[in-house]
């Protein structure tokens, strides 16, 4: 399908490409992701220009006309611009092939069809034209048009060929319905589900990158559902899908662990764009096939899971090439404690309870509750309402505690140093002891977070266990912990 538009080519760049590409006799399009964002009315600032002869050339060529830097990548044959606030990559017309075991083509120049047929989805192969004589005209051969009315994710040519050349495309796939909200059509989902094997030969890098946009989509579920059905969240995220399905024994079952994981990470995702806490979501009862029994009498129960789901959060995010550095840990984290507020707001809530989780979670605690609310998805609204209501008697509690006590990151009056400078002593296990036995009494509400009770608490415990304090040992007193 071929026809005028009228698109928004307003910024000058545009122009300029297309008369500084008429002067040089090649010619020049505008291809891809920023044309079917212009449809579907999303910004975008990255242009991705082809050009039927070479793209550095016309990128050197403007880049002298406009005294801007160009980068040139001659591995890729590609070189970019920024101009008019947009980052602006030139390419040249290109065929690909490739070999059955490596997502590498072989590359040698063609036309702009040839460009457009080696493009993943029909709906990133629509191109503007930029020549004066054409310029803004649409180029579609592959009715990319359509399929953005219709909402279709579909490739320009046989799909089984364009998956199995490039197997990355799979993930494409899933994640662009995610993010727009549109169908894989059904040849090109059955092409996902024959060729998903080919997804071994993708970097660990590369499907992250994918994973890391579904999970930030508006409805991340959406992903992980096309995931499973096309047998690829089994091979890239074996774990995962090992929470899917439901077991059955006399009249006791449990629910689908899968399906719930899904719902708490759309309910976290209602709330946050915050993509370490939507991970948290995905990985928060990941453990429970490994902890599930069966009572007779009770039924189904998880014992256990949070600890070993906290445990398990570092090797899948190494199996999944995911960072291993504070964001893991976080992650970790709010697996570990997720039970903690729901196990509050059922039992009567003690103070001593809300400072410790107050301690243990930090600063990420508003996170942690967002991530426990999330998790209430029963399908009795008393109940939610119920858990809710009481969740918010928890907010306020620890509200109360912070504002008094200063629990949250405190660091105990009372450290090593001290208790080593004033009875003489090396290090050795009653220290320990002693600072432990401290920080349960502050946590507990026995003494204050204060520094002279937690002193005549060590003056009183050093005391049981024989210290002796050295006489020229004056200790100072330090501004009490969380002041500044």
């Amino acid at each position: 399908m071929t026809c005028r538009v009228n698109p928004a080519l307003t910024p000058k760049i545009f122009r300029q490409i297309g008369e500084l590409a008429d002067e040089m006799g090649l010619r020049v399009y505008v291809v891809g992701g920023y044309v079917r964002d212009h449809y579907l009315r999303r910004p975008s600032t990255d242009i991705d220009v082809v050009v039927v002869g070479s793209g550095i050339e016309l990128a050197r060529a403007l880049g002298e006309r406009l005294h801007t830097k160009v980068s040139v990548f001659k591995t890729f044959g590609t070189a970019m611009l920024r101009a008019s606030g947009m980052e602006v990559e030139f390419v040249g017309a290109r065929r690909e092939s490739y070999t059955r075991d490596s997502r590498k083509p072989q590359v040698e120049a063609g036309t702009l069809e040839d460009d457009q047929r080696r493009r993943d989805f029909t709906i990133n192969a629509l191109a503007w034209s930029l020549n004066g004589d054409t310029f803004g005209e649409l180029v579609d051969p592959f009715e990319g048009m359509y399929d953005l009315e219709d909402c279709i994710i579909r490739t320009p040519c046989d799909p089984d060929v364009t998956f199995s050349d490039d197997p990355l495309r799979m993930m494409r796939a899933v994640r662009f319905a995610t993010q727009l909200g549109f169908d894989i059509y059904p040849e090109t989902f059955d092409a996902i589900a024959r060729n998903r094997e080919r997804i071994r030969i993708v970097s660990r890098e590369r499907i992250a990158t994918e994973l890391n946009k579904i999970v930030a989509s508006p409805r991340p579920s959406i992903g992980f559902e096309l995931l499973e059905l096309t047998g690829l969240l089994e091979l890239i995220f074996p774990e995962m899908h090992r929470l899917k399905g439901v077991e059955r024994r006399g009249q006791h079952a449990h629910k689908d662990n899968f399906v719930h994981t899904l719902k708490v990470l759309d309910n976290v995702a209602a709330k946050s764009d915050d993509l370490w806490l939507r991970w948290a979501a995905v990985l928060h009862d990941i453990a429970k096939p490994l902890c599930k029994s069966y009572d007779p009498r009770t039924g189904w129960a998880f014992h256990g899971h949070e600890v070993v789901g906290s445990k398990l959060v570092p090797g899948i995010f190494r199996a999944l090439k995911l960072p291993l550095n504070e964001h893991m840990k976080f992650v970790q984290k709010m697996v570990f404690l997720h039970l903690r507020p729901i196990i509050l707001s059922e039992e009567m809530v003690t103070d001593s309870a809300v400072r410790r989780l107050l301690f243990e979670a930090g600063d990420d605690v508003e996170r942690l509750m967002t991530l426990c609310e999330a998790d209430i998805t029963s399908g009795i609204d008393a109940k939610v309402k119920r858990y809710l209501a009481n969740f918010e008697l928890v907010r306020r509690k620890m509200k109360d505690l912070e504002e008094r006590d200063r629990i949250r990151n405190f660091q105990p009056p009372i450290t090593g140093d001290l208790i080593m400078q004033t009875y003489g002593i090396r290090p050795c296990q009653v220290i320990g002891e002693i600072k432990e036995i401290i920080k349960n009494a502050i946590l507990d509400g026995r003494i204050r977070n204060d520094f002279d009770e937690a002193f005549a608490l060590m003056e009183q415990l050093a005391a049981e266990r024989g210290l002796k304090r050295v006489p020229a040992a004056i200790p100072n007193n330090p501004e009490p912990a969380g002041k500044k």
